[in-house]
């Protein structure tokens, strides 16, 4: 399927930001019936990168639950602490949600699954 064909946003793109919890439900109904989901460092509030809040991890629950692939566009992934950083690794593999450091990498990622 080419580019063109496959239905692929960032959540800047649907004016959205991952700041809360009660972010997660809004960005998965917008999400809803797409390929795929960029989500920049920029869409990401402080509480995301703070892993004992739990946002990071429901949101990526709720992202694998929905088959929807999300790709991470963080260009430092230590830039936010060690365990940030090894998060980020674990997930750069990962077959639903991944990280990566660049739009291009997201892009040949989300067009590949």
């Amino acid at each position: 399927m080419s580019e063109q064909q496959r239905s692929i946003r960032s959540a800047s793109e649907l004016g959205l930001r991952v700041e809360a919890m009660s972010d997660l439900s809004e960005l998965i109904g917008a999400a809803f019936g797409l390929d795929g989901l960029i989500l920049h460092e920029r869409d990401l509030g402080p509480e995301f990168f703070r892993l004992s809040s739990g946002l990071a991890g429901e949101l990526f629950q709720k992202f694998v639950n929905h088959r929807l692939p999300l790709c991470l566009v963080l260009p430092d992934f230590a830039a936010h602490g060690e365990r940030f950083a090894e998060l980020a690794f674990e997930h750069s593999r990962h077959s639903g949600v991944r990280f990566v450091h660049s739009e291009e990498e997201a892009w040949r990622w989300l067009l590949s699954v």
